[in-house]
């Protein structure tokens, strides 16, 4: 195999990579063309500037939702899809170092974005480039697609599709090597029903976690602590408020947590029987699979359906709870809808949608996996790491016949959206090793 990273690539890609973490792109107020802020929009503006000057055509939406950047030639376009936006520094005494300043240190490239996703789109670019400095030229055109919301709503991408040729193939450079071939699709909604006289509650969290805690100060304390010991759930009574505890992971992981709002909703619905949306709770119950509700909700490909409920509020006017769903990837999404519908009924309920994100599924046998899954293998030499599937969400499912590759190898550690985050320069470098070939087998 031809040696396509050189130690002046990779200098020159950090170099590159210093320019885009220097400028805080997380999600703010909009203003004149910039959708997102103006953090991602210059973050757009400097990374078309970056690759126009190594040869790339760029191109940037009127309105600044996105750009692309193209190169080569042919009948089929392979897209490579990044995202420029990053989440906020958070607590800066967390940090070692200036979070929006690249910070080289103990082999380690220190900063906001290095990990998600301005290191990995970088290394990705340079590996185009390392194939072109080698005098290849490339059988398809390859398209760098720059995205500005992943971490919101995706709002970029769905302005690109709406105006974009699609791609033939491709990428997405947010997530860890070898490769993601199946994504679960994402639905997030309310459910809602009668409110309450007798109780006032309002337990709000993200749509995406399980709620690891959940806190009750209202009426009937004595009881809805009984309920509580009753089911032998871990709470505690103090300063005149029940805390339930509960354990709190990723919506997507939601059968490994434990539901601090469900539990406390169960406990509820036997001190409050007349209120519904208690009712519904307890016969929700604890299985984050929602097999009481549903059923057996799954695939073969990608597993069983997980239900996360991660809001509870209940005024005089209304109840409305928030529900995250990931769904396997070869159930009929708008049977299901039907079907939650139909179940929460009973419950004087209505099912109301807030956003849904379509599942990808690439099948393992497709010459596009195969051969990313070989690339991989030749170069780290693991053979053990198989196609994996998740209930996660990347950009590559708003393409077509388009996995997540990398750019974290599975050794890497995770230090996205968190303090300090960075990425060694030798993972770097292997990455941007398992991109070069992998773009050279495709596109050349």
């Amino acid at each position: 195999m031809e040696q396509f990273i050189t130690d002046k690539i990779q200098d020159e890609a950090i170099n590159d990579l210093g320019q885009l973490v220097g400028i805080a792109s997380f999600n703010e107020a909009a203003e004149d063309k910039a959708p997102f802020g103006k953090g991602p929009k210059a973050a757009l503006d400097k990374a078309l500037e970056l690759v126009s000057k190594l040869g790339f055509k760029t191109y940037e939406d009127p309105n600044g939702y996105y750009g692309y950047a193209d190169i080569g030639e042919g009948d089929e376009t392979f897209g490579i899809v990044g995202h420029l936006d990053e989440v906020p520094a958070g607590n800066l005494e967390a940090w070692n170092v200036e979070p929006y300043k690249l910070t080289v240190k103990d082999g380690k490239l220190y900063g906001r974005g290095t990990q998600d996703d301005k290191g990995p789109t970088i290394a990705a670019i340079y590996a185009i480039k390392a194939i072109l400095d080698k005098g290849y030229k490339f059988n398809k055109k390859i398209r760098v697609i720059f995205g500005t919301d992943e971490e919101i709503l995706w709002r970029c991408l769905a302005e690109y599709n709406k105006k974009e040729d699609p791609i033939d193939l491709g990428i997405a450079p947010d997530a860890e090597f070898p490769l993601i071939y199946a994504e679960k699709g994402l639905q997030q909604s309310y459910l809602t029903g009668p409110g309450s006289t007798e109780l006032n509650l309002d337990l709000e969290n993200a749509f995406n976690a399980v709620p690891g805690k959940a806190i009750y100060d209202g009426p009937k304390q004595a009881e809805v602590m009984a309920a509580l010991q009753k089911h032998d759930f871990d709470a505690d009574q103090k300063d005149g408020s029940i805390e339930v505890h509960g354990k709190s992971v990723h919506a997507m992981n939601a059968p490994e947590g434990t539901n601090a709002v469900v539990r406390l909703g169960i406990a509820l619905a036997e001190v409050f029987p007349d209120i519904k949306v208690l009712q519904f709770l307890k016969n929700f119950g604890e299985d984050a699979n929602a097999t009481n509700l549903l059923g057996d909700v799954s695939d073969d490909v990608s597993g069983k359906l997980t239900f996360n409920i991660s809001s509870l509020k209940i005024t005089s006017e209304e109840s409305r709870m928030q529900i995250d769903l990931r769904i396997p990837v070869k159930v009929d999404h708008d049977q299901l809808i039907q079907q939650v519908s139909d179940a929460v009924a009973k419950f004087d309920m209505k099912y109301e949608n807030f956003d849904y994100v379509a599942p990808l599924y690439v099948p393992t046998d497709s010459e596009l996996v195969q051969t990313l899954m070989q690339t991989y293998q030749d170069l780290t030499g693991d053979t053990e790491s198989k196609p994996a599937i998740s209930g996660g969400a990347t950009f590559a499912r708003t393409m077509h016949n388009c996995v997540a590759f990398g750019g974290m190898l599975p050794t890497t550690p995770d230090f996205m959206h968190q303090a300090n985050e960075n990425w060694s320069k030798a993972d770097m470098r292997k990455a941007m090793e398992i991109f070069a070939e992998a773009i050279y087998r495709l596109c050349v």
